[in-house]
């Protein structure tokens, strides 16, 4: 289940669930585990809520949602752009996480749509860096859900970004970028290597003004962070990019007037059902 963690009971004699997630999860706290029971924030297998009343059954999946304390309000709203019984494709602004991660769970754009919908069974069918805006698509339909998650799989998907980066006056254009990527030493962080390409990048230059160009970026493959990655090692980090080429240390708030200059704009495919060409474009910009 998209957006929340999960735990299996171990072979424990335990009477209630919530005896179990009270020792299992001390620092939470039992009144805590109480309470998340009572708002539906613990399900089973079958995605029944789980009451604090409930019998522990060893081997039985129970799945829970994070709550952060003090989660940040992240000012920016997505944008549904279509939706139908099977698809939803949202215009995700920038700093909005896609799923629960790290510090953010509600301030999320799965979490905004379930809520939003009445909807839980929501997935995406890909993602966007936090820091990154634009198209995001979600499946609404279990049944068709596999259907078009390998259209990705299969790089059936044509996809386009828009970055504003530095000029590049001496390549030759378009021009096509592939490396290596691997983790880097800090986990959230990728770094290219030497060794057989798994990136793969066509690039071109959509527009020049002086010392910032805007580029299109046509990736290939969908390694992480490869586009920020890619345009670091060419000599032109995406303006605004506070991970590449070099960790930036930015204390307090962000600094929401300084967005990643990173744009998914457009998807397209072929649906797996009707056969009919699909292309959902993002209606937000880059400024110069």
């Amino acid at each position: 289940m998209f957006g929340a963690s999960q735990v299996r009971l171990p072979n424990q004699p335990y009477s209630l669930i919530l005896d179990f997630l009270s020792e299992r999860f001390a620092a939470i706290g039992r009144d805590v585990w109480r309470q998340r029971m009572l708002s539906g924030k613990v399900l089973d297998a079958q995605q029944c809520c789980v009451l604090p009343t409930a019998s522990y059954q060893p081997g039985a999946l129970l799945y829970y949602f994070r709550e952060v304390p003090d989660e940040v309000s992240v000012p920016f709203t997505e944008r549904i752009l279509y939706q139908d019984q099977h698809l939803l494709a949202v215009d995700k602004p920038h700093f909005l996480a896609t799923l629960p991660a790290g510090r953010y769970v509600e301030e999320t754009v799965l979490r905004r749509l379930m809520k939003r919908l009445d909807n839980p069974d929501i997935v995406p069918i890909h993602r966007l860096d936090r820091l990154t805006a634009g198209v995001l698509l979600f499946s609404l339909n279990p049944s068709s859900r596999n259907a078009y998650q390998r259209l990705f799989r299969e790089r059936k998907v044509f996809k386009c970004y828009e970055a504003l980066a530095p000029a590049l006056p001496d390549l030759q254009w378009p021009y096509r970028h592939r490396s290596r990527l691997e983790s880097a030493a800090q986990f959230f962080r990728m770094q290219e290597v030497a060794g057989l390409a798994n990136s793969d990048t066509l690039i071109e230059v959509a527009e020049r003004r002086d010392e910032v160009w805007r580029y299109r970026l046509y990736p290939v493959t969908g390694r992480k962070h490869q586009l920020r990655v890619h345009m670091a090692a060419l000599g032109a980090p995406i303006i605004n990019d506070p991970l590449y080429p070099n960790l930036q240390k930015v204390a307090g708030q962000e600094d929401y007037a300084k967005p990643l200059q990173l744009l998914a704009k457009q998807i397209s495919f072929i649906d797996p059902f009707s056969g009919i060409l699909r292309s959902f474009k993002s209606q937000l910009t880059l400024s110069i």
